[in-house]
């Protein structure tokens, strides 16, 4: 029996989706669509500060099934795991306003966003929809990016109008989380979602948002990526995330640069007496090239030199930015003194969260339960049963679903 964590499989949430939208609405669904939740290879607290992100979309989705209402309305029901109360609501296409239950606000958002983008105000068709998702809720691997970007691919389905670009859908996205969910997060999310393709990763330039497709391409299929929700969460991710950017601003300043992408490591001369700032502006630094120098390695099925820059970028991420924590300390640590590993670092935010590790396929069960047994010794049996392990290959963004 595997290590790894069980999820609902793609054809599991699908028939979930189809049989509760035959039971609440009587008919069978018309159309359904789906996007990935996503998890960052390489390039963390560099999205706001003018740097490159490496991000690859997941094999687990969320998926809506609809059909069309002959009204203005919509009737929504979502399965979502985390979802509040309720779990079935209605509301008008013609007066959209952010709300309660909170989940619904990234539908809403991204709707009301759409129909202004598209002069399609007052004309959108109402329907009926059921969501589902396979996406783990909470676990730092973007669910909600995965619910606009699947609200997004449906409300172009059924209005047929498409957005002229994949840049355009992740900003009316990006702006749908800001706006009506309050949210101030950044591009990434949406971008991978929409973008993921097969057997790549995804170069982001957080600057230009320009996009450049990684071939991933591991021939013998040997070489997979094992993802680790550490489930904790420490309270220091709400104050310490603005506090790093005011950090990073007050760096560049005293650099007296216009953009990180203007910086260079002999740029840190002129920090030497504010030594916390000195070390934000190196992990920033540091890690764009890091992010750049992992993409060529990609290109040129070099892991070996992936896993190394994996290494580096959480030792600067705990050590100079200071956003990692123990427990991610001890799951990178157990996974890198692990044979068959290459690389294992924090993904996301930091002060909890997951951790990404780039290993052998016929290591994982081994490596995870040494990462349990680690985590059992630093802490107890309780927090590592806790721990949930996902393999992953990079997968396809949003798209529409055949029923």
């Amino acid at each position: 029996m595997s290590a790894v964590t069980k999820l609902d499989t793609f054809d599991e949430i699908l028939a979930l989706a189809k049989s509760t939208y035959h039971e609440i609405f009587g008919t069978d669904p018309e159309v359904a669509c789906c996007a990935p939740g996503r998890v960052n290879l390489i390039g963390e607290h560099v999205d706001y500060n003018d740097g490159f992100v490496l991000p690859m979309a997941l094999p687990m989705v969320t998926l809506i099934v609809a059909g069309q209402r002959k009204d203005t309305k919509a009737s929504v029901f979502t399965h979502c795991g985390g979802c509040d109360e309720p779990k079935h609501i209605e509301f008008s296409l013609l007066d959209l306003k952010p709300g309660l239950p909170k989940w619904a606000n990234y539908v809403k958002g991204v709707i009301h966003n759409f129909s202004e983008e598209l002069n399609l105000v007052g004309k959108l068709p109402g329907f009926n929809a059921v969501y589902a998702t396979n996406v783990p809720v909470g676990g730092g691997l973007s669910s909600s990016a995965a619910v606009e970007m699947a609200t997004l691919t449906l409300m172009e389905e059924m209005s047929g109008k498409k957005l002229e670009s994949n840049k355009k859908r992740a900003l009316i996205c990006q702006a749908a989380e800001h706006k009506f969910a309050g949210m101030p997060c950044g591009i990434m999310d949406q971008m991978i979602s929409v973008a993921g393709q097969n057997d790549h990763a995804l170069l982001l330039d957080c600057r230009s948002l320009e996009i450049f497709q990684i071939p991933f391409l591991n021939n013998s299929k040997d070489l997979v990526v094992l993802i680790c929700n550490s489930g904790v969460r420490h309270e220091l991710s709400q104050s310490e995330y603005p506090t790093r950017r005011k950090q990073c601003n007050e760096a560049l300043k005293l650099m007296d640069k216009q953009s990180y992408r203007d910086a260079k490591e002999e740029s840190l001369s002129a920090l030497q007496s504010e030594p916390v700032l000195l070390r934000r502006a190196r992990h920033v630094i540091t890690e764009t090239k890091r992010t750049q120098d992992a993409a060529e390695a990609l290109k040129l099925q070099d892991f070996a030199k992936m896993g190394s820059l994996m290494k580096e970028s959480h030792t600067s991420l705990r050590d100079d930015f200071e956003v990692s924590c123990r427990e991610l300390d001890v799951l990178v640590d157990a996974a890198i003194n692990c044979s068959g590993v290459l690389g294992s670092r924090m993904t996301g935010g930091g002060f909890g969260g997951c951790t990404v590790t780039l290993l052998q396929r016929d290591t994982v069960d081994y490596v995870i339960a040494t990462m349990r047994t680690n985590f059992t010794k630093e802490f107890n049996k309780e927090a590592a049963d806790r721990l949930e392990f996902y393999m992953c290959v990079p997968s396809n963004g949003a798209r529409r679903v055949d029923l």
